[in-house]
């Protein structure tokens, strides 16, 4: 049905302070993912599957976002989930992770829980699709390109293996999430959802590069207009020839009266 991917990465900004980002993406053979897995904030990430219960992704970010460590959170919230059997549930926090498998979760399901990340699958082709998204994640951890990009490569290197075994459902979705906690705007690539289509994670990388072209462009944009507004104008320009003609005007004026 779906598999997952939830991490978190140190980095230093700009001014050598210390920050961090969560990441998740997901994938599934039904639309709209985008609106029921994956869940993030600036102090973890969330993803929930199988016979989904989206309260345990919401709550869980809630309760991740009012100081409970993740492990306790999500544990707490499955507790009290009768259909907790059913269910996946994964994520990671500033320190923590934290994955469960229901036992009566269908056909090939497992999970893997390394120290910044976790990956969860269920009804796939078999333990290669999570065991693909995890290596290629951990390959390029914290590397130069953006979370969003390397989480893209995660969910196209589990798909390249099987990924979902009901090849009778064509259509299918994608969705990332990347959160941060530097205090600037979220990027254009950083938020991204495919709900609809026959090719999920090539559809989402097409989205990816197509934000990240969006942006560049603007960028651009911008640094034009600064650029345009640190030259004369052409009414300063014009106001300086004025200047001058009127101060040539003036001498001339006062040779003649001599």
């Amino acid at each position: 049905m779906t598999f997952s991917i939830c991490v978190r990465e140190e980095y230093e900004d700009d001014d050598g302070n210390d920050q961090t980002r969560f990441g998740v993406a997901v994938t599934t053979r039904l639309p709209g993912v985008g609106t029921l897995c994956p869940f993030a904030s600036e102090n973890g990430a969330v993803a929930t599957q199988s016979l989904v219960n989206v309260d345990l992704g919401r709550k869980g970010i809630e309760y991740i976002d009012d100081g409970l460590a993740v492990d306790d959170a999500l544990q707490s919230l499955l507790n009290a989930d009768e259909g907790r059997e059913q269910r996946q549930l994964h994520g990671v926090d500033a320190e923590g992770t934290f994955a469960f498998s229901g036992d009566e979760c269908n056909g090939w399901y497992g999970h893997i829980e390394a120290e910044s990340y976790t990956v969860a699958g269920n009804l796939l082709v078999g333990e290669d699709v999570v065991e693909a998204t995890a290596d290629a994640y951990e390959s390029n951890a914290n590397g130069d390109a953006p979370l969003a990009e390397r989480l893209v490569d995660a969910l196209e290197a589990g798909h390249a293996v099987g990924g979902d075994k009901r090849e009778e459902l064509p259509v299918q979705s994608a969705a990332l999430l990347v959160t941060r906690t530097e205090d600037e705007p979220s990027g254009f690539t950083d938020d991204l959802r495919v709900d609809a289509t026959e090719t999920p994670v090539a559809d989402l990388r097409e989205t990816y590069e197509e934000a990240k072209r969006g942006y560049e462009i603007i960028l651009e944009q911008h640094e034009a207009e600064e650029e345009a507004a640190e030259e004369p104008g052409d009414s300063e320009r014009s106001n300086d020839v004025d200047a001058d003609s009127d101060d040539e005007s003036s001498d001339a004026s006062a040779s003649e009266a001599k």
